[in-house]
């Protein structure tokens, strides 16, 4: 590799590759195209970044007017700038320019980078094709294509628009496929565009993390959300999903109001809200984040020590791409999911298929000691959770969780081109109120923090009947049976 791409990853801890990183790089730095598979968080970013930087300095070709160098095409917006940032360091130091091309926010800076003439495009298929469509990108002299989360795009239904992108781009050129999984629909983009390909798998597609613990916790259905409560109310940074959007917006609101802080992330916030959203997760302001399917590829935030399927997903690949927010690059995690009795069939061939083999237990509320060794450490609680004043009201009736969401023309990640969204207010409220605070803290059980930044400390008063674990256990508070996925 070029010494300068040296220094940079040296600089950033980054001295011995990944399984991915040194099966595909030798190919990849020759020129040949190559199909990667590698799970989530197995170094798949540099696998693809460090060549591409390598080859374009190489050629030396001057970025023109709306003509970019190369491409990197991913799914979702989240995807792009955690790509966008990873690449940023290696970028300067040979002299690079890139543009982030998406939709939910205004195309006049992108636009404008475009013309201005920039070596590397990172874009949403939906954004970009507007663009091409508006005559002010051309994909015409791309040296070299690279395709992140090709699965994801194809679950995402963005195959057609990325086979006319991948046609617009010159035969001759590199392209790198890049996939935590390799199935039929991605057989079709390497047969129509990928010549003589080298394929390499660093790891079986359903090989277990080694430092990734799994649970399935049995509960009653009125007794999940007084349990996530518990769980993300220990120390470190926790990732919970769920089915909807508007079960998202639900669950935030919720833990908010049993103290936990906890931010969202789905389809329906505007791009400010997400960036805003994320920044406080990043920062540690909000110890929780709750996130859809649809967002679960693009999150990547250090030292997250427990994911949470409130909601099981509907199939493996969507359990494995969330679960790989945690453990990643050798850390330790843990993956929980949450399981009623109506969902145990599902569970069972849902774990049997993504080939992991859970600890499943059954619990009757926040007493079972289970959760304090899944989730060790004092319990913390702030009044308010994380404060409607830190959200936008007027973003908020923009972007909320109402019912169809933002409809656009773009067709990925919140909208595209120049088509005006339009949006309809509303979205889910909290299933029942919560208690009236000032339960008095009790002592903390004893056990090692998780990893991650830690909550708010202070003996802060307990909000929603939630206090800090004793021997006894916590009351769940007075929530009903009514589930928070369904946004009512």
């Amino acid at each position: 590799m070029p010494s300068n791409l040296v220094a940079v990853l040296s600089d950033a801890g980054i001295t011995i590759p990944t399984p991915i990183q040194a099966a595909t790089l030798p190919d990849s730095l020759a020129g040949r195209d190559v199909l990667g598979r590698g799970r989530t968080g197995s170094g798949k970013t540099y696998a693809f970044l460090v060549p591409l930087v390598a080859r374009l300095t190489a050629s030396r070709l001057p970025a023109t007017a709306r003509r970019p160098r190369a491409l990197i095409l991913a799914p979702t917006r989240e995807l792009v700038n955690q790509i966008q940032e990873a690449l940023k360091p290696l970028a300067k130091s040979a002299g690079l320019s890139t543009q982030t091309v998406f939709g939910g926010v205004g195309q006049g800076p992108q636009v404008a980078g475009l013309k201005k003439g920039v070596d590397i495009v990172l874009a949403c298929p939906g954004r970009l094709e507007d663009l091409i469509g508006q005559g002010h990108c051309n994909l015409g002299s791309v040296e070299v294509t690279i395709l992140d989360e090709a699965d994801h795009m194809a679950d995402l239904g963005f195959l057609p628009a990325v086979r006319r992108i991948l046609d617009a781009t010159p035969a001759s050129g590199q392209r790198l496929l890049f996939s935590a999984t390799l199935d039929n629909a991605i057989d079709v983009l390497v047969k129509r565009f990928l010549t003589n390909p080298v394929t390499h798998e660093a790891d079986s597609a359903q090989s277990p993390v080694s430092t990734m613990d799994h649970h399935v916790l049995h509960v009653a259905r009125e007794q999940r959300v007084p349990v996530l409560a518990d769980l993300t109310s220990a120390p470190g940074r926790t990732v919970v999903f769920t089915r909807t959007k508007h079960g998202a917006k639900a669950l935030t609101r919720q833990l908010n109001k049993l103290g936990v802080p906890t931010v969202e992330l789905h389809g329906n916030l505007s791009q400010n809200a997400r960036v805003r959203n994320m920044e406080a997760f990043h920062s540690g302001k909000a110890s929780t984040l709750v996130a859809t399917d649809i967002a679960a590829r693009g999150i990547h935030v250090d030292d997250v020590a427990l994911v949470v399927h409130a909601d099981p997903p509907t199939e493996h690949k969507a359990y494995l791409h969330r679960s790989g927010r945690t453990a990643r690059a050798g850390a330790a995690g843990t993956v929980i999911t949450l399981m009623t009795q109506e969902q145990v069939r599902d569970v069972r061939d849902l774990t049997r298929a993504a080939g992991i083999k859970p600890t499943i237990t059954r619990i009757e509320g926040v007493a079972h000691p289970i959760l304090a060794e899944l989730a060790p450490g004092e319990r913390v609680l702030v009044p308010g959770g994380l404060g409607v004043s830190e959200v936008d009201p007027q973003e908020q009736r923009n972007s909320g969780g109402g019912r169809g969401g933002a409809r656009s023309g773009g067709g990925n990640g919140g909208g595209g081109g120049g088509n005006r969204s339009r949006r309809r207010s509303g979205g889910g409220s909290s299933t029942g109120g919560a208690p009236k605070s000032g339960s008095k803290p009790g002592a903390a059980k004893s056990g090692s923090p998780r990893s991650g930044s830690s909550r708010s400390q202070g003996g802060a008063p307990s909000q929603g009947g939630q206090r800090a674990r004793s021997g006894s256990g916590r009351s769940g508070g007075g929530h009903t049976a009514a589930s928070f996925s369904s946004g009512r």
